[in-house]
């Protein structure tokens, strides 16, 4: 559904005075500075995360178990503000605003012991593994960069020559595209911008779910 077609939410995009405030606080920001512009940063930046995370929930009840970040002492958190919607055990949405834009990712990341154990044994049963690379694939002609902590050899108990040996050396496996920063950002649309993106990933988000979300 459109976002003219939804009831009018309370997000209604970044204001494009948000912008204004990232670029004040660039390179190494003074203590002075960064307090001089909290207020503002909150109004304009955080808090329309929160609005439009609040949104993307309405939709879909898997989308309820979100975070939006709040300020640490490095001045990178002051310069782009994260978000995180939480699908399984160390799977997740994460979107992140700055100057560049919106950025979107969804990734199986930090894993616990024994997630990655399972990941593998999912990767080479030939059902889930060829489900696997076919979803990567399809990711990957819709733009998404493939990343995550990848090892240089195979591992150890698979054969080095296996047909997915690629997504076996994955002990983490993020999926990555911006989303731009056009004049949609400061409209409701970026509702169904996170929403189409987050459509993308869901076959990928929903197979770790099942094959990694517990360890074995």
């Amino acid at each position: 559904m459109s976002y003219r077609a939804r009831m009018r939410g309370q997000f209604t995009g970044w204001p494009e005075q948000a912008m204004d405030v990232l670029w004040q606080l660039q390179g190494e920001p003074t203590h002075a500075t960064r307090e001089r512009h909290r207020a503002d940063r909150e109004r304009l930046v955080r808090q329309p995360m929160i609005a439009l995370l609040n949104e993307v929930a309405d939709t879909d009840p898997r989308y309820e178990d979100f975070s939006v970040w709040h300020y640490r002492t490095d001045s990178w958190w002051w310069q782009h503000q994260g978000a995180v919607i939480r699908l399984g055990r160390k799977i997740e949405i994460n979107l992140r605003f700055d100057l560049d834009g919106l950025r979107i990712q969804g990734a199986w990341w930090y894993p616990d012991p024994g997630q990655v154990a399972t990941f593998r044994k999912a990767v080479a049963s030939e059902r889930s593994g060829r489900e696997l690379s076919a979803i990567v694939e399809d990711l990957r002609k819709k733009g998404y960069d493939i990343s995550g902590d990848v090892m240089k050899r195979p591992p150890r108990g698979y054969p080095t020559d296996h047909s997915r040996t690629n997504l076996l050396r994955h002990r983490s496996v993020i999926a990555a595209r911006p989303l731009g920063c056009e004049e949609w950002l400061h409209t409701p649309e970026a509702v169904d911008r996170v929403l189409s993106a987050a459509a993308d990933l869901d076959s990928l988000l929903m197979w770790l779910v099942r094959h990694v979300k517990r360890a074995a």
